[in-house]
């Protein structure tokens, strides 16, 4: 597994990560040490959570404006 040191991972992100999403997982290090590897994500991880609770809920047409009364009046001191 390729190891590449952090100066060389801030110059080359965009390659290294591109490789490690095809697959080809990496270690930084810093002074010789490995801190941390570098994994491509599942495709479940990537695409289960967007849109899980599609249709499970309706957000009101007036959403931008509930509550604005009482926050109006906590801020004329008129609510505690």
């Amino acid at each position: 597994m390729l190891t590449v040191n952090i100066h060389d991972a801030k110059t080359q992100l965009s390659r290294l990560v591109e490789q490690a999403a095809q697959g080809e997982a990496f270690i930084i290090a810093k002074a010789g040490r490995p801190m941390v590897k570098v994994i491509p994500l599942d495709k479940a991880e990537t695409s289960s959570r967007l849109g899980f609770m599609a249709g499970e809920f309706q957000v009101p047409d007036d959403f931008d404006q509930m509550g604005s009364g009482e926050i109006a009046g906590m801020f004329e001191g008129k609510i505690a």
